[in-house]
């Protein structure tokens, strides 16, 4: 049933997706809903990584080819290192043709025998979420799908990812694999990851290899199948500007989409709005392919009503009381109170209409440098190193914490034991 309905999805994408290309935006969106009607959501600055809108995000679920993001970060790595060229051609397999030939999975023809490029593979497993195409990457990689496993796991650790489940490059369950499949793990497992999770796998993947974009946002590419055969690939993405999902508040260029019957619409997605590039998520979007665009472009509105960016550049942007603090233990000649100071300015999203000096803003000293009672720091205390974080209160989001540093130094009073 899970590989029928898989099918019989992409067919109708095949369609949706070719009337979403000619069809403006403003009627499709209309319609959009304004409340995030998805099963786990959530919304990021891409650089900082504050969080402005949240739903279920800590909790794991299946989330399908969404999974792709992290096999391309692997291979986006490999590339670095130079254990893989982009223009270096992979030799298609039986293994691998029979999963790039089958009909029941998503895919662009691969030939055994025949060899393709590391760019045009990767092109088709983001551009139509080619399934046989993610398997030949992972194993000219590692040789492997456990060897590959392997990999991800490393790199989504890196991204700070830590308590993920992953099986596989592709996102299907692990017996849908066959002879590939992971050995000794149920074939009905699958990937499956937190909307916080995959977002921070997609704020990795474009911060680092920020190149990836210009694949993403591509919506016409030409797949060589043979010397005598080409295939036109069409962006799944219904997000993409001028298409009848484009998002109504800025540009979307990437990323993902995602779909099987446990997963159900999955999109993670990333643009600039309003001069910021954001990131979103959303798992398990109800009804038809184009809901999941339309809910996160709902989830987007949501963030820029309600929110607004501000430039941090120094701590006396805020209220006094937190460019300083007491130091106890100080030496008796020398200074009591020691600056601080943030290491570069930030971007810091506050409800509209909150200035800087009107936000609620704590200042937390650090355990192993602070007195018993927290309010004062102890000595020895060197110029430049981390004493704490100021703590700002988003209203209707998570806190951030912005580090602080000292701007002096400040010696410990040698009477003290």
């Amino acid at each position: 049933m899970r590989k029928l309905r898989r099918v019989c999805f992409h067919l109708l994408l095949v369609v949706v997706t070719l009337t979403t290309v000619l069809a403006t935006s403003a009627g499709a969106v209309a319609n959009a809903s304004s409340t995030v009607d998805a099963r786990a959501a959530i919304t990021i600055d891409a650089e900082t990584g504050q969080v402005l809108y949240e739903k279920n995000a800590t909790k794991r679920y299946p989330i399908a080819s969404v999974i792709k993001i992290l096999t391309l970060a692997v291979i986006e790595q490999d590339i670095e290192q130079g254990k893989l060229k982009w223009d270096q051609k992979i030799k298609i397999s039986k293994e691998v043709a029979k999963v790039a030939n089958d009909w029941r999975f998503s895919n662009v023809q691969l030939n055994e025998g025949e060899s393709y490029t590391v760019k045009s593979l990767v092109e088709s497993m983001m551009i139509v979420s080619a399934d046989g195409s993610a398997e030949a990457l992972a194993l000219a990689s590692a040789g492997s799908t456990a060897a590959f496993n392997q990999k991800m796991q490393a790199v989504a650790k890196e991204a700070g990812v830590t308590d993920a489940k992953i099986y596989n490059m592709i996102g299907l369950a692990n017996g849908d694999l066959g002879e590939m499949r992971l050995k000794n793990v149920s074939k009905k497992a699958e990937n499956q990851l937190s909307a916080k999770d995959v977002a921070k796998i997609a704020r990795y993947l474009v911060e680092k290899y920020p190149s990836v974009l210009e694949i993403t946002k591509q919506k016409f590419v030409n797949f060589q199948v043979s010397d005598s055969q080409q295939y036109e690939m069409v962006n799944i993405n219904s997000m993409l500007p001028q298409n009848a999902a484009a998002s109504t508040h800025g540009e979307v260029d990437g990323l993902k989409t995602g779909m099987t019957d446990s997963s159900g619409y999955c999109f993670v997605g990333t643009g600039t709005f309003n001069g910021r590039r954001l990131i979103t998520v959303v798992l398990k979007v109800p009804g038809e392919y184009n809901n999941q665009f339309k809910v996160t472009d709902a989830m987007i509105g949501q963030v820029l009503d309600k929110y607004q960016y501000l430039t941090v550049n120094k701590l006396s942007d805020f209220k006094k009381g937190v460019q300083s603090v007491t130091v106890a233990h100080a030496e008796k000649k020398g200074p009591k109170t020691v600056g601080l100071t943030l290491k570069k300015a930030t971007t810091l999203w506050l409800a509209k209409n909150t200035s800087l000096k009107k936000a609620d803003v704590e200042l937390i000293l650090d355990k192993n440098k602070r007195t018993i009672g927290g309010h004062k720091l102890r000595a020895p205390v060197k110029k430049g190193e981390k004493v704490g974080v100021l703590r700002v209160h988003v209203k209707g989001a998570p806190d951030v914490d912005l580090p602080v540093y000292a701007t002096k130094t400040v010696h410990k009073n040698k009477g003290w034991f």
